[in-house]
């Protein structure tokens, strides 16, 4: 008999902001919250904290990985949003987690159930040393360890925590145009073929944010 191995996927994600601020950065909210590709968006507002608060996935065998704000979730998967947002997104590229001991989160998150696919050990250009990467389904969950000028290195017991989100778009320029002087100017992805730019602070979105073409 063949086992078939369910890999884990992201249900849903809270940001910290209110529904106004991603509004008016051109997703279309509904309430309190947004669908991109099958991932459901939740926005309680700031007093729920700052930046990425909390992550569902289905399939994970341990919650609180590494310190991360990630518990199970029961929900089936629900069909992708196909329909782009005002602002041109289309889907979750990825997903962004800040790590200061990248053995340990690595080690914390294969015990959860998420499979190691690449390690990349160059440096990014904001000078992080190195990253890992994690597929599901449509999305990856990239960790990456904290140069050593940050606090997580300076406290290298800190526990891992999510930064921010990069969306898929198939048109860069819609994009710029749509934002204007809240992102910034477009540049080449650490991927080949890739273009990416990133959602200034005066947009008010708390976690990182950044949009980015496909592959080629």
């Amino acid at each position: 008999m063949i086992e078939v191995v369910v890999a884990p996927t992201i249900d849903e994600l809270t940001v910290a902001d209110a529904p106004e601020t991603w509004r008016e950065a051109g997703f279309d909210v509904e309430h309190d919250a947004f669908q991109i590709g099958s991932v459901r968006v939740r926005l309680p507002g700031p007093a729920a904290g700052r930046g990425i608060v909390a992550c569902t996935m289905r399939e994970v065998t341990m919650e609180r990985p590494d310190g991360l704000p990630l518990s199970r979730s029961t929900s089936a998967p629900r069909s992708p949003r196909t329909r782009p947002h005002a602002n041109g997104a289309v889907g979750l590229d990825h997903l962004v987690a800040f790590s200061s001991n990248l053995e340990r989160t690595i080690a914390a998150l294969e015990e959860a159930g998420l499979e190691l696919r690449r390690l990349r050990e160059e440096p990014t250009p904001a000078g992080a040393p190195r990253q890992a990467f994690f597929r599901l389904a449509d999305v990856i969950l990239e960790v990456i360890e904290r140069p050593p000028r940050s606090r997580e290195e300076r406290d290298p017991d800190a526990p891992a925590r999510f930064w921010g989100l990069a969306f898929l778009v198939d048109d860069l320029a819609d994009t710029s145009a749509f934002l204007a002087d809240r992102l910034g100017e477009p540049r080449d992805a650490v991927q080949p073929g890739r273009r990416i730019a990133t959602v200034r602070r005066e947009a008010g979105l708390s976690p990182g944010v950044a949009f980015m073409t496909p592959f080629i």
